[in-house]
């Protein structure tokens, strides 16, 4: 059984009386543990796909499942609790608060959590992932006095705090020069194959999803192309 399984996804938006139809019939699988890159131009439904996938939003039709339960129909509430447990979200503008440190940024989502969790236990899985992302000296310091890559460490380390079984990273370097772009895309792949991570990665660049194992392409609402990366498919 894979992982995640979209059948014939369909997304319309209603505009007053204009209907705007932007995925056209998606169908597509993801392992447990695959690193994918779902590439696209700006207004291809990259987004909107991985709203979906990420219980954001709901298709207008088709199925999906994820570990074989139906998704598509959930509610509101029941997509949030699934989302709480199970998904964590990486986004370009980092989205960090600013009058919290990084400890405090990172330790936030254990305090909304169902889950109850000891002081402790908290303050321990937030250090052990500061620590994880190379951001050991860093905790006291508040998002102004990061660095773009340090900020985006802070929100990487802030959505594995509820330890989820799937990330998603929406254009996740868009705001990050070349250098530090390559060292968030390397701490990624670090999380996939350590820790087994299923890693799903938004983005228009293809030097970004050339680190990811398959490329899926969308167009105009629909999957254009599905296959491995040139750098999964020239590994031996």
């Amino acid at each position: 059984m894979d992982f995640i399984e979209l059948h014939d996804i369909h997304k319309t938006y209603c505009l007053g009386e204009v209907d705007l139809p932007v995925l056209r019939g998606i169908s597509m699988q993801v392992d447990r543990g695959e690193l994918l890159a779902l590439m696209g131009s700006s207004g291809s439904g990259k987004s909107t796909l991985m709203n979906i996938l990420g219980c954001l939003d709901r298709p207008t039709s088709g199925q999906y499942l994820l570990e074989g339960r139906e998704i598509s129909d959930l509610a509101a509430k029941e997509r949030a609790r699934l989302r709480n447990h199970m998904i964590g979200f990486v986004f370009q503008s980092f989205n960090l608060l600013s009058r919290m440190t990084a400890f405090e940024n990172v330790l936030m989502p254990l305090m909304y959590s169902r889950d109850r969790v000891s002081e402790r236990e908290m303050e321990r899985r937030t250090t052990e992932l500061l620590e994880k992302v190379g951001l050991a000296g860093r905790h006291h310091h508040r998002p102004s006095q990061l660095s773009g890559g340090e900020q985006q460490r802070v929100a990487i380390a802030r959505s594995l705090v509820n330890n989820p079984q799937v990330l998603f990273a929406d254009e996740p370097t868009g705001n990050l020069d070349s250098r530090t772009s390559e060292e968030i895309l390397a701490l990624f792949e670090q999380l996939n194959q350590t820790d087994g991570i299923t890693l799903i990665i938004v983005t228009h660049d293809p030097n970004v999803a050339q680190h990811a194992q398959r490329v899926v392409r969308i167009k105009d609402g629909m999957i254009e192309s599905d296959a491995a990366s040139l750098r999964a498919g020239s590994a031996p």
